[in-house]
């Protein structure tokens, strides 16, 4: 089950990543081809920004979804690096989920509640793996003394 999870979660956010480049793409070419300017920002920086910020942003999802899919294909929890990108993710869909609410609307919040569901399934169905000094049983120590004296 958690496999599956997690390569669900690799492909949904590998969409959403080439959808955020595309989504920012189109942006830019409206911005461009109507040479916009916003405040007396150069159209041409706004264009330039459109592209970066989708492009870094999709590297960022993509890179998501690959510690999603290696988690899932090596059955095994994500490093920490993986841990700590995954935990983001899930903070900036649940910040974004809030934002679409009155800008986008419910389909889109509900869209972005999914996947913010699929990171944090992933998070804990792997939970805490295991190191060989967990794995041994800590000494058990004798029974407490009942008349409040210190054992001899």
């Amino acid at each position: 089950m958690r496999r599956t999870v997690a390569v669900v979660a690799a492909a949904v956010l590998l969409m959403e990543a080439v959808g955020f480049v595309v989504v920012n793409g189109i942006l830019a070419t409206f911005v461009d081809g109507q040479d916009m300017s916003l405040a007396g920002m150069d159209p041409d920086a706004m264009v330039t920004g459109t592209w970066a910020m989708g492009i870094v942003f999709g590297l960022y999802l993509a890179a998501c979804a690959v510690v999603a899919l290696l988690a899932g294909v090596r059955d095994r929890a994500p490093g920490r690096f993986g841990r700590i990108l995954l935990i983001t993710a899930a903070v900036t869909h649940g910040v974004l989920g809030a934002l679409t609410v009155g800008l986008v609307g419910w389909s889109a919040f509900a869209f972005m509640m999914v996947v913010l569901a699929l990171i944090v399934l992933v998070l804990v169905s792997f939970g805490r793996e295991r190191t060989p000094r967990d794995a041994q049983p800590a000494p058990q120590a004798g029974p407490a003394p009942t008349n409040g004296a210190a054992p001899a």
